[in-house]
């Protein structure tokens, strides 16, 4: 134990009893903000449904089941729509997300104080907003099909790639640059010899990572009307048919393991 200058031994406190006080209350004002919460879901929610949800599930898992195997003939062309939205959507975005971040990494900006917000303001006005929405507009705009579904996943992608990029951008070991730029080379020789070899396994990283979520992103876009599987699932949902919505279901499912098992290789070989 330790003792005082008085002579006078005092116990050790892990808090003192401000802290103490503190912390009860933040505890009270957060278990009284969770009460607050759930009273107001409570008041908002049918509890009878809630309930009778596992009986719900249970009778639409026996109309489910077996899948319509021979539905999958019909499935070729929407997972492959559904295959192209996502790795176009993609290169596309890998197109405009490059020079996005080179505008918005501090060391390679021409003007921290325009173009870098500006720059900045793409990334996070793209990336806010979710690929659903975007398809949402995008169908308004240009009308239903694959098309909008690709520009709705490159215009969602783009923002975190750039911010993926320029954050790689901004990490690079800048005695490379120096050395390049003081043997005369230009602002372009510079970027293409000491700065894009640096990240150029930051960015085959990105963009497969990428490529394998917008894999997942673009299985749902045809339930909008953006083309792809997501088509076929809503309009079997609409007639109800459960063997046909649980063969999709396992396709969706495939078509993501196999993405995700081809995205790990290929990172692995990157890294």
């Amino acid at each position: 134990m330790p003792i005082s200058d008085n002579g006078q031994t005092k116990t050790w406190q892990r808090r003192t009893t401000g802290e103490s006080l503190t912390r009860w209350f933040v505890w009270l004002i957060c278990v009284a903000v969770f009460l607050y919460c759930w009273q107001q879901i409570s008041e908002a929610t049918t509890w009878f449904f809630v309930w009778d949800a596992p009986r719900i599930a249970g009778d639409i898992w026996d109309r489910a089941t077996p899948p319509r195997l021979e539905y999958l003939t019909q499935l070729g062309r929407p997972i492959w729509d559904t295959l192209n939205i996502a790795t176009f959507g993609t290169l596309i975005a890998l197109v405009l997300a490059v020079p996005t971040a080179f505008l918005a990494a501090r060391n390679t900006t021409p003007s921290v104080l325009f173009i870098r917000p500006l720059a900045l303001l793409i990334i996070v006005s793209t990336r806010s907003i979710n690929s659903l929405i975007w398809a949402l507009l995008l169908i308004a705009i240009i009308g239903p099909g694959v098309f909008a579904g690709v520009i709705a996943i490159a215009i969602r992608s783009i923002g975190f790639c750039a911010k993926l990029l320029y954050e790689a951008i901004e990490e690079i070991d800048r005695s490379q640059v120096e050395a390049i730029a003081s043997t005369g080379a230009s602002r372009w020789q510079v970027m293409a010899y000491g700065i894009a070899p640096q990240i150029m396994p930051a960015f085959a990283g990105i963009a497969v990572f990428r490529w394998d979520i917008n894999i997942r992103e673009s299985t749902v876009l045809g339930l909008v009307g953006a083309g792809g599987i997501g088509l076929q699932l809503q309009a079997s949902l609409n007639v109800l048919a459960w063997p046909q919505v649980s063969l999709i279901l396992l396709v969706i499912l495939v078509a993501v393991v196999v993405s995700e098992w081809i995205s790990a290789k290929i990172r692995g070989a990157i890294i």
